[in-house]
């Protein structure tokens, strides 16, 4: 097979298991968005909120260092090898091993985690809150350390069905940890408060682990080994490949943890409003960037081990372009939408006027940056991919340790210039991760000797014509339907935008479009012939 003719089967590949995830991430974020609109609407910017995101930082901060992405990056590409070569007992007993430490060093720092949370809280997260709301976090982060244990094993048996390009069950499980705060708001907040909020998310967590069950379970050759198995080489590898990426992810979770304390000395709100956008910003970050990222991994990994790095250079611009077309739009028409959109979604109960002009000054902050963050998740993936951790790390380091600085410097200007603090944060994270999308971009580039940059720059170029397009129709839409409804605004802007941005994208003869028609046109197709 030609490296074209296997390429494009690979991409073929990634691009069924995108749609796939994406489809499920649609539903994740709708109902995410959902429990978003709940929790404003019952609690709004007020100060029990600040301190349920406050206490949530740091449970997500040690799942983040143990089990995130940093177990996700180096574990998927050593099980791949074992996959490629058939080697069933090896794959579960590398499985077995990492799950068992996994859950092991996650529940023993929650448990030494609990009695010292007062000290978390006061002297490291949330030293300008007050006596109750200090003593509220508390409170709030003990009932909270009950989730990363089980995300933890949860994340890695989502790592493990997607090795085996089984990607349904675990790309369902962000909408279970969702159902569980919905009910937690709908059941349980009317009695016991902010509490409800917290014991939802710990029934969320758990039904984000109970929904891949049914998939792991069907895996060919399945079992369970009672071993740490760190004699096992395999295992020992991972733990190498997880070595530099814990050190990024470090330094990430610490720009949140900053971010946290320098929105918690700002006005009243600013660090739920911060946290709000970020919701929003990331919501079609998910989709498009996430969703194909997630599909990618697995075959940029099985192209590394059988030595096809000419193929993998072609799937990996193929996937950029994809990114790019997706995400440009996305970037620009939230940036217009931003107002009407968070007061239709969240402008209801305790969430005032003023909440949603917070929350949207934030996100048009963040959502400058949606580009460079869909464009690292990719690029992050296909070194992970090689078995190199060290770059990405290495690049995100230095491109985080600039937010840090910029967080400081632009939330200083901000308010020398009398804008509102919080904005400066995330136009910070936004900069910074622009620096990193550059940086490792030209590292893969000098990897794979290329990254097919013409078509690159050509699929860019489409993208932004058909982008300037769309944002100028999006703009005199706004224009003159101010006196209109809020949903009509923001639903006759969506269609308006997304007509404009496809029908230049089709007139451009952009090759993935006409893809995604013809499979769509296929898939119809199918589901009429089968009813």
């Amino acid at each position: 097979m030609t490296i074209t003719e296997a390429s494009t089967t690979a991409n073929r590949q990634i691009a069924r298991a995108a749609g796939t995830v994406m489809a499920a991430f649609i539903l994740s974020n709708l109902t995410g968005l959902v429990r978003q609109i709940l929790v404003t609407n019952a609690f709004g910017t007020r100060g029990v909120i600040d301190a349920y995101n406050a206490a949530s930082t740091y449970p997500d901060l040690i799942f983040s260092l143990v089990a995130g992405g940093a177990l996700a990056s180096a574990f998927v590409p050593v099980l791949a090898g074992f996959l490629n070569k058939n080697d069933r007992r090896g794959a579960w007993y590398l499985s077995s091993g990492v799950g068992n430490l996994v859950f092991l060093v996650l529940t023993v720092i929650s448990l030494v985690s609990i009695p010292l949370a007062p000290q978390i809280v006061h002297r490291f997260l949330a030293p300008d809150f007050g006596p109750a709301q200090g003593a509220l976090t508390v409170s709030l982060m003990r009932i909270l350390l009950i989730t990363p244990a089980i995300f933890g094993v949860s994340g890695l048996i989502m790592g493990i069905l997607n090795s085996h390009q089984v990607f349904i069950w675990s790309a369902l499980a962000p909408t279970m940890y969702w159902l569980g705060m919905i009910f937690g708001v709908l059941f349980l907040v009317p009695s016991m408060g902010i509490y409800g909020l917290a014991w939802g998310a710990v029934l969320g967590a758990v039904m984000h682990l109970l929904i891949q069950l049914p998939g792991l379970f069907r895996l060919p050759a399945r079992r369970y080994f009672p071993t740490l198995g760190l004699h096992f080489p395999a295992v020992r590898e991972v733990g190498r490949l997880m070595g530099p990426r814990l050190l990024g992810v470090a330094i990430v979770q610490l720009n949140f943890v900053v971010n946290t304390i320098l929105a918690t000395g700002q006005p009243i709100g600013s660090l739920s409003a911060i946290k709000y956008a970020w919701a929003v910003m990331t919501m079609p970050q998910v989709v498009i960037a996430q969703s194909i990222a997630i599909a990618a991994l697995p075959t940029f990994s099985a192209q590394v081990a059988r030595g096809e790095l000419g193929n993998m250079r072609v799937s990996l611009a193929a996937t950029l372009r994809g990114v790019l077309l997706l995400s440009l739009p996305a970037t620009f028409g939230l940036i217009l939408l931003r107002e009407p959109l968070i007061a239709l979604l969240f402008q209801h109960g305790e969430f005032t006027a003023q909440s949603t002009e917070m929350v949207a000054w934030a996100l048009l902050w963040y959502t400058v940056g949606l580009l460079g963050h869909s464009v690292v998740e990719i690029v992050a993936r296909a070194f992970y991919a090689l078995h190199d951790t060290k770059t990405p790390v290495l690049v995100g380091a230095v491109a985080m340790s600039l937010n840090l600085v910029f967080s400081l410097v632009f939330s200083a200007l901000f308010t020398w210039l009398g804008w509102m603090p919080h904005g400066g944060l995330a136009l910070a994270n936004s900069l910074a991760t622009f620096l990193e999308m550059v940086g490792l971009l030209v590292f893969m580039r000098r990897r794979l000797s290329g990254l097919e940059g013409r078509r690159i720059l050509i699929g860019l170029a489409q993208a932004g014509l058909a982008t300037l397009v769309m944002s100028v129709g999006l703009w005199i839409w706004l224009q003159n339907t101010s006196s209109l409804p809020i949903w009509v605004i923001v639903l006759g802007g969506v269609c308006l935008g997304g007509l404009l941005y496809v029908s230049v994208v089709l007139a451009l003869g952009v090759s993935e479009a006409k893809a995604l028609i013809a499979a769509v046109l296929r898939k119809a197709r199918s589901l009429t012939s089968h009813a």
